[in-house]
């Protein structure tokens, strides 16, 4: 044997395998993976430029970064143009619909299969087409960990937006088709999987909203129209200042506590959601100012944080005793036992009568906010505490149930992502024959 040859074989022996770790029983003898550019897998469809002028009623829907829900097309906020209009290119079932620019860099990459029986469409200059010749396949590759990577490669500090041409240069690693087909088949499963949970969820929340109308009283009423048997003759509800329902309530004001990279977990207006409270801490303060920060008052299990600015009316209830520190922004409210039930006022703060009430009564042209002075003055309209536990009891096992459904939702997208990091090999942990 020469020794050109015995180089090309030691070249050979010295390749890296790109294979993934886990991979379906009739390909495991097969060719590895080769890596390649995005060009080579389908082209791209240049979208239309319109004016405000070209938008009507109906028509021709254009798609927008808007339509890009959670991987899937939705139609909630829908934009047409003219049929007729010079530059359209129609999109097709299994166009993968992505965003190439927008104001919000979040957005940038996301991206949609456009399914079957869609109405005749085109989409926006903001977004792109890529048409495949794997759709599936290709779409799965989008999802990857490796394609983020090079989306945020691309954005930089300041740039918004995904130059076509370097689009088509993204690089993947990918099997024969036969494989790839096995693999999206797999992938999409889950994928119907995690939407039909996701619509569960929605619908759970959905069914909430709307019982919320039903079970407290609209604007300018004093009964709800709909009551629980035993309280059917309870009579009407009381309307009242919020302040008159109130034991205690702390105002975290003035100056900025002292933070630090350790100590007791501080919780601020950030980590309070709109009807839940987020306790993922990565803010703290001193152990030995602890005392002096919470001088004002120490949370207890049962009251109510309320953001009064930015964002104005999120409202979550402290869920348990512990070492806590309240940030600026946010008041903390405490129910007397003989009036109010603190589920009960929890649950009406996230009422869309309290929230428009809050809003109108916000200050500010940029980021409105709301004085605790005024806060605790607006009109509270509640029943007797029996009641108020019942409305509380039935509203507190339904968030119970739609969390125990979201935290489906997650663990199957958590299994997808795992499952996808052993179908799809990665070139840094390729292995040397």
């Amino acid at each position: 044997m020469s020794s050109k040859t015995n180089t090309n074989a030691t070249k050979n022996e010295a390749k890296p395998a790109l294979v993934p770790k886990l991979r379906f029983p009739e390909f495991r003898e097969a060719v590895d993976w080769e890596e390649t550019r995005l060009g080579r897998m389908g082209g791209l469809v240049s979208g239309l430029t319109y004016s405000p002028n070209d938008v009507r009623e109906s028509g021709l829907l254009v798609l927008r970064s808007s339509n890009v829900q959670n991987g899937e097309i939705a139609l909630d906020d829908c934009v047409y143009v003219d049929p007729s209009i010079k530059g359209a290119n129609l999109s097709q079932p299994n166009d993968i619909l992505i965003c190439v620019r927008n104001g919000s860099k979040a957005l940038i990459g996301k991206c949609a299969l456009i399914p079957e029986r869609m109405p005749l469409c085109t989409h926006g200059a903001f977004m792109t087409v890529f048409r495949a010749h794997m759709p599936s396949f290709v779409f799965q590759l989008f999802q990857s960990d490796r394609y983020q990577k090079q989306v945020d490669g691309d954005l930089g500090a300041t740039i918004n937006s995904i130059n076509g041409s370097q689009l088509l240069k993204y690089e993947f690693s990918v099997p024969k088709p036969a494989e790839q087909q096995k693999i999206a088949e797999c992938l999409s499963s889950v994928d119907e999987l995690i939407a039909v949970q996701a619509r569960k969820v929605d619908a759970l929340k959905t069914h909430k909203k709307g019982l919320m109308q039903q079970l407290f009283p609209r604007e300018g009423e004093t009964q709800p129209r709909l009551r629980f048997p035993e309280f059917q003759n309870a009579g009407e509800w009381v309307e009242e200042e919020i302040s008159k329902c109130l034991k205690n309530v702390i105002d975290y004001r003035g100056k900025a506590p002292p933070k630090s990279e350790s100590g007791v977990p501080l919780i601020t207006a950030k980590n309070v959601r709109f009807g839940w409270l987020d306790m993922t801490n990565d803010e703290y303060i001193e152990e030995d100012k602890y005392e002096e920060w919470m001088s004002r008052g120490i949370p207890q299990a049962g009251d109510i944080l309320f953001t009064t600015e930015a964002p104005l009316g999120n409202v979550a209830l402290f869920p348990r005793e512990g070492k806590f520190a309240l940030g600026q922004r946010l008041l903390t409210l405490r129910a007397k036992p003989d009036r109010c039930v603190p589920a009960f006022l929890f649950h009406s703060l996230l009422g869309p009568t309290m929230q428009e009430d809050i809003d109108f009564h916000g200050t500010g042209s940029t980021a409105k906010g709301i004085k605790s002075k005024v806060f605790v003055k607006l009109s509270f309209c509640h029943p007797g505490v029996q009641e108020q536990q019942r409305i509380a009891d039935c509203l507190t096992s339904l968030d119970d149930l739609i969390d125990a459904q979201t935290q489906k939702h997650e663990a199957l997208k958590t299994h997808k992502k795992g499952l996808m990091q052993q179908l799809f090999p990665s070139p840094e942990e390729s292995t040397t024959l």
